[in-house]
């Protein structure tokens, strides 16, 4: 029999065994070594123990043992989540020969859950970029075009995703760094509340803004990963013990009852024209979904000194010590952060509450925002690379839409809503209130279910 292609699909077949969880994980073992040296989607690639994973999972299942719809499913993280025994790099030199002695949480749940560990996804070093340019392991390439970037930070994990080198992987988004990779790869990546996901083994960018989460073929799959990792860890500062919701449930309840916001000023402005039609076309589709679709406004946070403060913080003693170990531009947006005051600190970090505190009266009228994910397709890299001046503007241009959503704390989604003429994907941002995973999920599987563009295959697999 073929092997399904999605979570939802192929776990009751290895819950019925008739397929093997080691079958499932040396198929994708082959994709890997097919079409990652045209992705560099992978810095590290844990064969072996993948296997070992395996053949453990596949035992359970024989005797009875279930752990649920992760149980024998090979997923990938991105390479700034701790692994124990197994290198977790950042795509840095400065990291390269790092091995951490504990698992990250999130990976715990997972092992928990009965997930195979792949490996680790490439990254924009230190996540500090959402082009995956710049790595000391080299360039991720698009898989519906490889001249293209796949987006950061998490641009490995999605290019994974995007041609089923794993079934789902687990990125981080700071300012979009996976929902941007998503919509330039065509996936689904979705950030959760600010606190729903520990982040306790990951590697910070900005400690006050990264989101741990899942990116992943369809909706469905997501919510399924979302679930096993989702919850409070005492052990977290970040994360809050609010309840989790059964997203999978979520998704087999009507969308005919939403009400969706609109926010034209700021998230409309300024699109690549192909962008723009695209987002009105899943506007249009959107309204026979749910109750009501209606244009609002939205106070848009913009400054990035609180990030840049943390991420400085966190690198100091390093950029003290052995500046040459970054890349020279990882270097250059780290000590920018040395310039922010305490003062200016401590006044950034009271507007993101208040922002996160002031975003709830956005969600009187509504029950969901929705966006253009990008406000443009995926860029050459020839074009990014030929001015280095030009590429961080760039990347500004690209996050412009997601970042407002890791000040104010909201989950939020990109699900495929079309492709440009020349075939790049294009994405839609769905994004709901605080713990409200649920009514995002909700509605982008309903969009998703109403149209075909997450059937599509991609240059490289086609």
């Amino acid at each position: 029999m073929s092997i399904p292609k999605t979570i939802v699909d192929v776990a009751p077949v290895l819950h019925a065994k008739e397929v093997s969880p080691v079958e499932l994980t040396r198929a994708c073992l082959a994709k890997i070594e097919k079409l990652n040296p045209a992705l560099n989607a992978f810095i590290t690639v844990s064969a072996d123990s993948a296997l070992e994973q395996a053949r453990t999972a596949e035992t359970e299942i024989v005797r009875g043992i279930w752990r649920g719809p992760l149980h024998g499913i090979p997923i990938a993280l991105k390479d700034i989540i701790d692994t124990a025994g197994v290198r977790t790099t950042a795509a840095s030199a400065l990291f390269k020969d790092r091995i951490p002695t504990e698992d990250a949480e999130v990976v715990r749940r997972l092992k928990e859950a009965g997930a195979v560990i792949l490996g680790k996804n490439n990254l924009h070093e230190f996540a500090y970029g959402c082009s995956s340019l710049v790595s000391y392991f080299g360039d991720v390439h698009n898989p519906w075009d490889i001249d293209h970037i796949a987006g950061g930070s998490s641009g490995g994990s999605a290019a994974a995703v995007a041609v089923g080198l794993c079934y789902a992987a687990i990125g981080t988004d700071t300012a979009g760094s996976i929902r941007e990779p998503a919509a330039l790869c065509g996936c689904v990546g979705l950030k959760p509340t600010y606190g729903r996901v520990p982040s306790r083994g990951v590697i910070p960018l900005s400690w006050s803004l990264d989101h741990v989460g899942p990116l992943a073929g369809t909706v469905a799959d997501a919510a399924v990963v979302l679930q096993a990792i989702a919850g409070y860890d005492a052990s977290d500062i970040t994360t809050s013990d609010a309840p989790v919701a059964d997203y999978v449930s979520a998704l087999r309840e009507s969308s005919k009852s939403l009400r969706v916001g609109v926010p034209r000023a700021y998230f409309y402005e300024d699109l690549d024209a192909e962008v723009a039609a695209a987002t009105e076309h899943a506007l249009a589709g959107i309204k026979t979904l749910v109750a009501e679709v209606k244009e609002i406004a939205l106070n848009v946070p913009t400054d990035r000194s609180l990030q840049s403060a943390e991420s400085y913080a966190f690198h100091a003693e390093h950029v003290a010590t052995t500046p040459e170990a970054y890349q020279a531009e990882t270097l250059r947006r780290i000590r920018s952060g040395a310039n922010v005051s305490a003062a200016d600190y401590m006044l950034r970090r009271r507007e993101m509450d208040e922002a996160r505190r002031s975003i709830r009266d956005a969600f009187a009228d509504v029950d969901l925002l929705i966006t253009p994910t990008m406000p443009m397709p995926a860029p050459r890299i020839d074009e990014l690379k030929k001015d280095p001046d030009a590429l961080r503007p760039a990347e500004l241009r690209l996050l412009r839409n997601t970042r407002p959503f890791n000040v104010w704390g909201l989950p939020a989604i990109s699900i495929p809503c079309g492709f440009t003429q020349s075939g790049l994907p294009i994405g839609l941002q769905i994004s709901g209130a605080h713990w409200r995973e649920d009514s995002v999920l909700r509605l982008a599987h309903a969009y998703e279910q109403a149209t075909a563009w997450h059937k599509r295959q991609s240059a490289v697999t086609a």
